[in-house]
């Protein structure tokens, strides 16, 4: 987990390093790290608005030659596809789980409780709000899927959760990456990002606590 940390918050090294090693396979490996935070439903912790602003920025430094319209279509796509790999195992479940009972182990029940109730309040809305909060967005296409949503109207709303996601964080990684000040204290706006993004879910949280204090 400590690992785990260390890439989040100094995303910006260690992004250079997979660029340095891996080369034009860095496409792949960011391609595989967003489609897997929501596809395998068991990583929600893995970086997403902070991986797509640090990777933009890369791509704004000519020194690097990558391309920030490859980075965008890439992601688009991952997310999509991962959202949808999510919406299918949250329809399957029973099945699934009934088959691989060590699959139950790894779904954080807390968090899925989490994404349950913001779906039950927030309702098809919730599929593009929950797209830009971390850890809420791995269980909401879940959730949708179990609650009977047909994947119809579910992709309707994706689609304008991961295009408005994706062109929100790799536009202002682009645009806003490589100015001085933000390279000098990117791991600070870095947790910035992931602040702001866990905001609404504390706040949500935070009202629930005190509704509750209130009817005791």
């Amino acid at each position: 987990m400590s690992t785990l940390i260390d890439f989040i918050l100094n995303i910006d090294s260690h992004l250079v390093t997979i660029v340095n090693t891996f080369g034009n396979s860095t496409y792949f490996i960011l391609f595989a790290i967003i489609f897997i935070e929501t596809g395998a439903v068991i990583l929600p912790f893995l970086p997403g608005d902070s991986l797509l602003f640090a990777a933009s920025a890369l791509a704004a430094n000519p020194d690097y030659q990558l391309s920030n319209g490859l980075f965008v279509v890439l992601f688009l796509i991952a997310c999509i596809a991962g959202d949808s790999a999510n919406f299918w195992i949250g329809r399957n479940a029973e099945r699934i789980l009934s088959r691989y009972r060590w699959f139950r182990r790894f779904i954080n029940e807390d968090s899925l409780a989490k994404g349950q109730a913001f779906f039950n309040k927030h309702g098809a809305i919730s599929i593009i709000l929950a797209r830009f909060m971390p850890i809420i967005r791995t269980f909401v296409p879940f959730v949708a899927a179990g609650s009977g949503f047909s994947y119809r109207r579910f992709i309707r709303y994706n689609l304008t959760a991961c295009v408005s996601w994706v062109a929100l964080c790799c536009g202002a990684g682009y645009f806003f990456g490589n100015i001085p000040v933000v390279k000098a204290h990117f791991s600070a706006i870095i947790l910035g990002i992931i602040a702001v993004s866990l905001l609404p879910a504390i706040i949500g949280f935070l009202k629930t606590r005190f509704s509750a204090k209130e009817v005791d």
